[in-house]
């Protein structure tokens, strides 16, 4: 699996009672290649809400399309400019994250990370387009905040001492503060209402998510472990639950979770799992509602809480318990 890293930072638009959509590129620059697959010195994405639209990495060094809609609705020269500003913008994040490690007294020993989010959101009109909400354009590094441009003050805000000499120099700069504020309130929304157009039913079809549970032997002979995943499913709002005998399990009972993951297709994952006794008599039930989808699933490990006393094993083929389960829409 293609592993795309975005090692610190991705700031999340938080949306009222307004509908408001986002178009953001993260830039991640690594100080040194760690030569693991996937894992790539400089990588850029574009996203749309929380699909991925384009992508750049230093290894293949071409901007390419993520989405059918933009692959079929934009010439081909608009991803050859794409690549070479990918590629300018790559010699830019070198330069700038070996100044950083000078002025902070860094070794080339230590893996540094610099990034940079920029973009911008917008509020839906009732005449089908979007009107300019706010603006992000940010940078972090190793995992801190370090310098981010308020658009309405055109002033640059450094959290952190580090960053003073350079807001210094670009709060100085009146053309390139003016440029960056024209972008987000124009440019960016020009392309954010271009795409939101393209893919509008791509981006508003939400996809229902596929249940498994699973069992697994663990380092303990006497234990078991069981696993509920849930895949392919968008948006990423999910609710997900390991119920014992009716009894929702948490963090003190030994549950354990991935959180929300990106699938390589745009849809996300979850899976959370427990470690019980191989005699365990329990009912266990794994339940998932994603109410975008209005789909409410089920499904309960076999022979758990049979009465019969025997274990919960299943009739398991490649780990994939034979399933008892109710699938509902809501």
């Amino acid at each position: 699996m293609k592993l795309i890293v975005i090692l610190v930072l991705l700031w999340t638009a938080v949306a009222g009672s307004r509908e408001t959509h986002s178009l953001h590129y993260i830039y991640t620059a690594l100080s040194k290649d760690l030569g693991l697959p996937g894992i790539h010195k400089f990588t850029a994405i574009g996203m749309l809400d929380s699909r991925m639209i384009d992508y750049f990495d230093s290894k293949t060094k071409e901007k390419v399309p993520k989405q059918t809609w933009m692959r079929e609705r934009l010439d081909p020269d608009f991803w050859v400019k794409g690549t070479q500003s990918r590629l300018k913008k790559q010699q830019w994040f070198e330069v700038n994250i070996n100044i950083l490690k000078d002025r902070m007294r860094q070794n080339d020993t230590d893996l540094h990370v610099l990034q940079w989010m920029v973009g911008c959101e917008g509020e839906m009109q009732e005449d089908g387009t979007m009107k300019f909400h706010r603006g992000m354009d940010r940078y972090n590094y190793d995992g801190s905040d370090f310098l981010s441009f308020n658009n309405f003050r055109s002033v640059w805000v450094a959290p952190v001492t580090a960053a003073e000499e350079t807001k210094r120099k670009w709060d100085n700069d009146t053309d390139l503060n003016n440029k960056i504020k024209g972008y987000l309130e124009n440019e960016c929304m020009q392309w954010l209402n271009k795409f939101w157009s393209y893919g509008m039913n791509q981006l508003n079809t939400a996809s229902p998510p596929e249940v498994y549970v699973l069992t697994r032997d663990t380092n303990i002979e006497s234990n078991i472990r069981l696993t509920c995943l849930a895949t392919g499913f968008y948006p990423q709002d999910i609710i997900m639950w390991i119920k014992r005998d009716g009894r929702k399990l948490y963090r003190e009972d030994g549950l354990e979770s991935s959180g929300v993951r990106p699938n390589e297709d745009d849809t996300f994952q979850r899976r959370d799992s427990v470690e019980i006794l191989r005699k365990d008599k329990s009912r266990y039930t794994c339940e998932v509602i994603h109410e975008a989808s209005s789909v409410y699933v089920m499904k309960e490990w076999e022979n758990s809480g049979s009465g019969s006393g025997g274990p919960i094993i299943g009739a398991a083929v490649g780990g994939l318990l034979v399933l008892v389960a109710v699938v509902l829409v809501v």
